[in-house]
């Protein structure tokens, strides 16, 4: 059984779970709990749990037992003083479960249990853990949609940024930890799984390499999962990032990051008091936050993804962006199409740039990559995938920037996608606008197959069928409290 299957069992289970109210959001919080038993004992790292509270010592208890024990489990399993174990508590702090029929924990735990544990273990678990995240993003528009990042754009934004074996890496908005767990698997294909570097720069790559914030306290639970699953123990903090809490996040070589869309609640200013430019739009303070966070070796260097809205915001967006510029070559814009959030309305790009040795005049010019109009239609059956970025990456050139083609015309660029733009070009724009699009789709035919136009429209009525059933259920709520 590979992982994609013993995936679909374990999503599966969620039916069970719908007669007690339960969402898919909490469902993969649920089975984070259970899970992390399961695989501790997998993989035979079982020795920070207590020995009464091991997966054999779960799965032999049944009924009402089965219900008061794992309830004692949960509890217990976040308290420092019943679990010394500080990773184990940290998965398990504030842990409380939603199930109230124990014969529903029962089969859970027992069909768990039954799974063919030897391909997982050779797939992964560490992956097999991801492709239920990834599940869940792919099942609701909502919830883990919002931190999800499709996995080929992540692992595209790492093959560009191109990590090295002794960098320090971080993700301020670390969501379920999805980009330091690639820029790690990235760098163990580079080093045969570390095993050509020595013992003190192994240790510095499992617990100094990757680190990260996340604001979400059971978004950061999923994360500590998915770091502990890959062997990863770097420094992942539950905390605001836009606060003093996040100050400690500095003098980093590689940044990779899709930060939280929207403002601060209630129009209120990120608390730090190392932003030089006040605005409660919380990109803007992201990306400030970003490349200052970035050493001036000369060597760092970010990918971040961000909306429009960033790259021609006035005001303090203005600001930034001059900021941006003068401390940092932003060499590359890629448009992302629509289509591959589930935001649906949000129209994303990916910034990559390098922290210079100074702080003026590191950008001279930068190439922007327009994948956006006349693509192919993306959604849940059509989803992204790495050879949408193949002619990007080759342009990219990420081993050798400065072989960028200075031409590239029709003969070679049917689409006009690449081009380039100095930073005069840029400033002569009003507000300095980062905003550019060449390429129109006004007065264009439609070139999608007869297939893809009926996918897309099905599609669109499921989401109509979905945001009405999430409408009727919310009316319901509504009549019962009246």
């Amino acid at each position: 059984m590979t992982n994609q299957e013993i995936v679909q069992r374990l999503w599966n289970e969620c039916n069970v779970l719908r007669d007690d109210g339960i969402t898919y959001q909490d469902y993969v919080t649920e089975l984070t709990y259970i899970l992390f038993l399961k695989m501790s004992k997998e993989q035979g790292q079982e020795e920070g749990i207590p020995e009464r509270y091991r997966w054999d010592e779960l799965k032999a208890k049944e009924g009402l037992e089965l219900k008061t024990f794992y309830k004692q489990m949960l509890l217990d399993l976040g308290n420092a003083q019943k679990t010394p174990n500080p990773k184990v508590n940290a998965i398990y702090k504030d842990a409380s479960t939603s199930i109230d029929e124990p014969a529903n924990l029962e089969k859970i735990i027992k069909d768990i249990d039954e799974l063919d544990w030897f391909s997982a273990r050779e797939e992964g678990l560490g992956n097999l853990y991801e492709g239920l995240l990834e599940k869940n993003a792919n099942e609701t528009k909502s919830g883990a949609g919002q931190y999800f990042t499709p996995r080929p754009l992540i692992n595209m934004m790492v093959r560009m940024v191109h990590p090295k074996p002794g960098e320090r890496l971080c993700d301020p908005a670390a969501g379920t930890f999805g980009f330091m767990v690639a820029a790690n698997d990235y760098l163990k294909k580079q080093t045969d799984d570390y095993f050509d570097l020595s013992d003190e720069e192994q240790q510095f790559q499992r617990h100094e390499a990757f680190s990260g914030m996340e604001l979400v306290p059971t978004t950061h639970r999923l994360a500590l999962m998915n770091e502990y699953l890959h062997d990863m123990d770097g420094r992942l903090e539950q905390g605001d990032s836009l606060s003093a809490a996040g100050k400690w996040m500095k003098d980093f070589d590689v940044i990779l990051t899709n930060p939280p869309f929207g403002t601060k609640k209630g129009g209120e200013r990120a608390t730090r008091d190392d932003l030089t430019y006040a605005t409660s739009n919380k990109q803007l303070n992201f990306l400030e936050i970003i490349y200052n966070a970035l050493n001036r070796k000369g060597t760092a260097r970010a990918a971040v993804v961000v909306p429009d809205n960033v790259l021609f915001a006035d005001g303090a967006g203005e600001q930034i962006r001059r900021d941006l510029m003068n401390k940092c070559n932003l060499h590359t814009i890629l448009r992302l199409p629509s289509g591959i959030f589930y935001a649906q309305g949000v129209q994303t790009n990916v910034l990559f740039f390098d922290r210079g040795t100074t702080d003026q005049n590191n950008t001279a010019e930068i190439w922007i990559y327009d994948m956006r109009h006349k693509m192919r239609t993306f959604g849940k059956r059509s989803p992204l995938n790495e050879r949408d970025f193949a002619e990007f990456e080759k342009l990219y050139c990420p081993d050798n920037r400065t072989e960028r083609k200075e031409t590239y015309d029709a003969k070679n660029n049917t689409e006009g996608r690449w081009r380039k733009f100095t930073k005069a070009d840029i400033e002569a724009r009003p507000n300095t606008s980062l905003d550019i699009s060449w390429m129109t789709d006004e007065e264009e035919a439609d070139t999608r197959s007869l297939s893809e136009i009926l996918t897309a429209m099905q599609e669109k009525s499921e989401e109509i069928a979905q945001a009405v059933a999430l409408l009727n259920q919310e009316l319901a709520g509504v009549d019962q409290d009246d």
